[in-house]
C-alpha cells in the first residue's frame, strides 16, 4: 500500500494555515499538479470538491475529494471519490511556539491489476506531501 507522510513547520499561526489549507480554492498556489479545483457540494464534512489533476502524456486526471473529518484549527481529513486511485489524506495541526506544525499523510489501498500502479502513486504521492515546501514558503511570504 503505498503511503507519504511529512511534517514541516510554518510561521503562522494555526488558525491561518488551517484556514488556507481548507480553503481548496488556494490548493493551485502550492499544489503544482493541479490543473482546476471548485468546491462542487456541501460544507464541513461531506464538503465535495471537483479536481482535476495533471497526469500521464499531458492528460488531465479527474481526482475529486470528499471531506472525511474536519475539527477546526486540528484535522483535516479528506478521500478521493474521483479516480483511478483513490487515496485517503490527512493534515493534522499543532501550535507550537506562535508557530504551526502540519502534518500531511496520504494512503491509498490498490486492488488487482492496480497493484502493478504502485510505484507511480507512491512517487505521486511522495510528491504531494514534498509540496508542503511549496504551502510553507506561500503563507510566510
Amino acid at each position: 500500500m503505498p503511503e507519504a507522510q511529512r511534517t514541516i513547520t510554518i510561521q503562522k499561526p494555526v488558525s491561518e494555515v488551517f484556514a488556507f489549507v481548507a480553503n481548496h480554492d488556494n490548493d493551485p498556489q502550492w499544489r503544482p499538479g493541479v490543473v482546476e479545483i471548485r468546491k462542487s457540494a456541501g460544507n464541513g464534512v461531506g464538503e465535495r470538491w471537483y479536481q482535476r489533476v495533471k497526469g500521464p502524456g499531458g492528460r488531465q486526471i479527474p481526482a475529486d475529494i470528499e471531506v472525511t473529518e474536519l475539527e477546526p484549527n486540528r484535522v483535516l481529513a479528506f478521500r478521493a471519490v474521483e479516480g483511478p486511485v483513490r487515496p485517503e489524506g490527512r493534515y493534522e495541526l499543532a501550535e507550537e511556539n506562535g508557530s504551526t506544525r502540519l502534518s500531511f499523510s496520504l494512503s491509498a489501498e490498490l486492488h488487482g491489476l492496480k497493484k502493478l500502479m504502485s510505484p507511480m502513486v507512491q512517487k505521486q504521492m511522495n510528491a504531494e506531501v514534498g509540496n508542503l515546501e511549496n504551502l510553507k514558503r506561500v503563507l510566510e511570504t
